[in-house]
């Protein structure tokens, strides 16, 4: 359930890849039995091909890495969170636009 240019953030890459980035990265917290998560997913691909080489964007199973989404309080799913320089600058709970979650990601200083 991921795009191309969609990562896969673990428990063995989510320091690295979200926490210690130098590029503001989105974090889309899903699960397959979700079915707004399912529904928010071609989005989430989107804004990742929108901004290929400009932010990260990738999504975490909270059925596989419940750690992650302990650690962040989610506690409903979709929840798509935004960090930059190591800290969430921004919080989504249930399905956003393309352009909600683009304006949120130019905030945090991604450019298209």
């Amino acid at each position: 359930m991921a795009g191309d240019n969609t990562l896969e953030f673990t428990e063995s890459n989510f320091d690295a890849e979200v926490m210690s980035s130098d590029q503001p990265v989105l974090v889309d917290f899903w699960a397959p039995w979700c079915a707004p998560c399912r529904a928010v997913g071609p989005t989430v691909d989107a804004v990742a091909d929108k901004y290929a080489g400009k932010a990260k964007v990738g999504k975490v199973n909270i059925d596989e890495h419940p750690a992650i989404a302990a650690k962040f309080g989610v506690q409903s799913i979709p929840t798509i969170i935004v960090v930059k320089d190591g800290a969430v600058s921004e919080t989504f709970v249930g399905i956003r636009d393309e352009d909600t979650l683009s304006e949120s990601l130019e905030s945090a200083g991604a450019t298209a």
